[in-house]
C-alpha cells in the first residue's frame, strides 16, 4: 500500500480521483457504502491513515501557522485528489443515480450488488489463513449488518443537536464498508431532512451536520487505524462479514410492505422483503448482466491492483 508520502504522477492522482467518483456514486445511494468502494478500489487504509494526519501535530502546526509544516504533515495530495471525485460525484451524478434509483432500481441494486458480491471474496481473500477466530468475528458482522439493514426507519426530531449527533454516527457507519452512511440517515429519520436542507440553502442545518461529521470522522478514524495497525486481519475479516450482511439491502427484488409519504406527495418503501423474479423478462436478464458485469469489474480492479504491486516489487 503507497503510503501517501512517496512520489506520484498525474496519472496516479487521476487514479484516485477516478476511486473517488465510485465512492460518491456510492455515497448517493442508501445502501451501499462509500468506504465498500474504497475497500474494492485499493485505497482503504491509506484513507484511514489519511484522515489520522489531522491530529493534534496538525492543530499546533494550524496555530503556529506553520503552513509548510502543516501541509508536509498532512496527507493533503490524496485527500484532495480523492474530494474532487467524491464531490463532483455528487454534484453531477446524485441526479441521475437518484433517478435510476426512482426509475431503474433492479437494475441499479444489480449492478452493486455484483460489486459488492464479489468484493466480499476479493477482500475475504486478502486474509492468509482464516481460523475460527476470523470465522467467528466475520459471521458476527455478516448476522449485525444483515438485522442493521433490515431495521425500520423511525419518526425522530430534528433538533439540532439530534442532528449532530446523526451526523457523527451516519459518518462512521459511511467510512465502514458494508454499511451506508446515507442508510444510517434514513433508519435515523435524517436523510430527507438532510436532503431537503441542501436543497433550501439551509446553511445553519448543513453546518451543525458538517460539524458533527466532521467531529465522528476524525474520531472513528484513529481508532480503525489503531485497530488496522493492531489487528489487520481481523478487521479485514471484520469488514468481510459487514459486506456479506449488507448483500441484504441491496438484493435487486423486493416487495414492499409498507411506505411513507415524502416530498411531493411521493410514496418511499420503508419496509421492504426480498423475493426471487417470478419470470424471466428483460428487465430480470438486464439485471443478471449487469450483477455480472460489477463482479468483472471489481475481479479486473483487484488483478489491476496485484499487477501494480508486482511491478512495484
Amino acid at each position: 500500500m503507497n503510503d501517501g508520502r512517496g512520489e506520484r504522477s498525474f496519472r496516479d492522482y487521476a487514479g484516485i480521483t477516478l476511486r473517488g467518483v465510485c465512492m460518491g456514486a456510492a455515497d448517493v445511494v442508501p445502501g451501499v457504502s462509500g468506504g465498500t468502494m474504497a475497500l474494492i478500489t485499493g485505497i482503504y487504509e491509506e484513507l484511514i491513515q489519511s484522515i489520522r494526519s489531522f491530529d493534534g501535530q496538525a492543530l499546533r502546526l494550524l496555530t503556529k501557522r506553520d503552513w509548510q509544516g502543516l501541509l508536509n504533515h498532512i496527507r493533503w495530495p490524496f485527500l484532495v485528489a480523492l474530494l474532487v471525485g467524491i464531490l463532483g460525484t455528487i454534484a453531477s451524478l446524485s441526479k441521475g443515480i437518484t433517478w435510476l434509483l426512482v426509475n431503474e432500481p433492479v437494475l441499479l441494486w444489480a449492478f452493486f450488488f455484483g460489486l459488492v458480491l464479489a468484493s466480499v471474496y476479493t477482500v475475504g481473500a486478502r486474509i492468509p489463513t482464516w481460523g475460527m477466530g476470523k470465522i467467528v468475528i466475520a459471521l458476527l458482522a455478516a448476522g449485525g449488518a444483515y438485522v442493521l439493514v433490515g431495521l425500520v426507519p423511525v419518526e425522530t426530531p430534528q433538533s439540532p443537536l439530534y442532528v449532530f449527533l446523526s451526523a457523527i454516527i451516519a459518518i462512521c457507519a459511511m467510512i465502514l464498508p458494508g454499511i451506508s452512511g446515507s442508510f444510517i440517515l434514513v433508519l435515523l429519520g435524517q436523510y430527507h431532512h438532510i436532503l431537503q436542507a441542501v436543497n433550501d440553502r439551509d446553511i445553519l442545518t448543513i453546518a451543525i451536520f458538517g460539524c458533527g461529521a466532521a467531529v465522528g470522522l476524525m474520531s472513528f478514524a484513529r481508532v480503525l487505524g489503531w485497530v488496522f495497525k493492531k489487528y489487520h486481519d481481523l478487521t479485514l475479516a471484520l469488514l468481510t462479514g459487514l459486506m456479506l450482511g449488507s448483500l441484504r439491502k441491496i438484493w435487486p427484488w423486493k416487495e414492499t410492505l409498507s411506505t411513507i409519504e415524502g416530498r411531493h406527495g411521493k410514496l418511499i418503501p420503508v419496509e421492504q422483503i426480498n423475493i426471487l423474479p417470478q419470470v424471466m423478462t428483460g428487465e430480470v436478464i438486464g439485471a443478471i448482466v449487469l450483477a455480472l458485469m460489477g463482479i468483472v469489474l471489481v475481479l479486473g480492479l483487484e488483478r489491476l491492483a496485484d499487477t501494480d504491486k508486482s511491478i512495484q516489487a
